[in-house]
């Protein structure tokens, strides 16, 4: 009698990443009176996560100090560490997590640079800038680990050369996993940046800055819109599947203005009041097409939306920008973070 036996048939590896969850987050602006109640109005729009960002003070693009401040100070008491901590209490309490995402400032406005020009001139500056970077991410680093934070952006939009150089971008995030636990990401630009970046593979999703332009003109349509996601859609897909990694959108908005989808990342000019005209529904409309076209991607691993205040003010400024609080945007948030 001859016995057969049949291998176990291999599992077919699947062809694109699957999202285990999806981040439901907005970025929030720092606040110097932030109050448990500012975040329950969050929660009630279905927000599961906030993005909190402290910065680091660089002063020219070229040169490697990088200053750590702490302290808080009466203008931006949200952003230092007793801020930080005070701000991710109140949201555990309203059952919101949160995601610390640095950011480096350019303090010499009189380059015209900004962070994504950062390059050093020689190789002994490009060492000094990656230990003084490594100092401040790696404060940030204990302080999310001590409080428990869940996610921790390692940097920001910082582009070539910075991002090219893999190799001191793997020691520091060995260095960063010695002493922190939890999800890392980094915030890759959305042009030029993200599918060059090849250190995606020791990060735990990969993070975009979603600002794709959708549309050349004014006030598109919802159909023009998601016609303006083909072009990207292929290219964050094979990212996605390339480095079995879930794609997270660490930040994306759209202004409450007829070319919001022409330059998303475009900010309104300061103290334009009498030119500006808004457009409820073009915004509403890029967020429908965001999510309509995204949500359910299997490998889209979430947004965090750009931007959120505690409480918006009642000086025109707020409501012309990137927030869709009290905005059709805002209901059209909820309903998909709901689902």
């Amino acid at each position: 009698m001859h016995l057969c036996f049949r291998a176990a048939p291999v599992p077919k590896r699947p062809t694109t990443y699957q999202a285990k969850l999806k981040y439901r987050g907005v970025n929030w602006v720092a606040s110097d009176s932030v109050t448990l109640n500012h975040l329950a109005a969050a929660k009630k729009c279905n927000i599961q996560w906030i993005a909190q960002t402290p910065f680091g003070w660089q002063r020219n693009y070229n040169t490697p100090e990088i200053q750590l401040n702490t302290r808080p100070n009466k203008h931006y008491w949200g952003e230092s560490d007793a801020g930080l901590i005070h701000t991710t209490l109140l949201a555990r309490q309203a059952g919101i997590k949160t995601l610390l995402k640095p950011h480096i400032w350019l303090m010499n406005r009189e380059q015209n640079k900004w962070i994504g020009d950062i390059a050093m001139i020689s190789e002994a500056d490009w060492q000094a800038w990656f230990k003084n970077y490594a100092a401040f991410i790696l404060h940030y680093a204990r302080l999310a680990e001590t409080h428990h934070i869940e996610a921790l952006c390692i940097g920001t939009e910082l582009m070539n050369p910075a991002v090219s150089r893999e190799k001191d971008w793997r020691q520091l995030i060995k260095e960063i996993r010695q002493v922190y636990h939890g999800e890392l990401t980094y915030a890759a630009n959305w042009y030029l940046e993200y599918e060059k970046i090849k250190f995606w593979d020791a990060l735990d999703f990969i993070g975009v800055q979603g600002y794709f332009p959708l549309s050349q003109k004014n006030n598109p349509d919802l159909a023009e819109l998601q016609a303006g996601w083909k072009s990207h859609v292929p290219r964050l897909e094979k990212i996605a599947k390339k480095y079995r990694k879930p794609i997270v959108f660490t930040e994306v908005g759209y202004k409450s203005s007829p070319d919001a989808a022409v330059e998303p990342w475009k900010w309104p000019e300061r103290g334009d009041n009498t030119a500006f005209m808004e457009s409820y529904e073009t915004q509403a409309n890029c967020y429908e097409a965001l999510f309509k076209t995204l949500w359910h991607q299997p490998w889209f691993g979430g947004i965090f939306i750009w931007k959120w205040y505690p409480q918006v003010r009642d000086n025109g400024r707020d409501h012309r920008d990137f927030t869709p609080q009290h905005k059709p945007a805002e209901k059209i948030l909820a309903e998909w973070y709901g689902k």
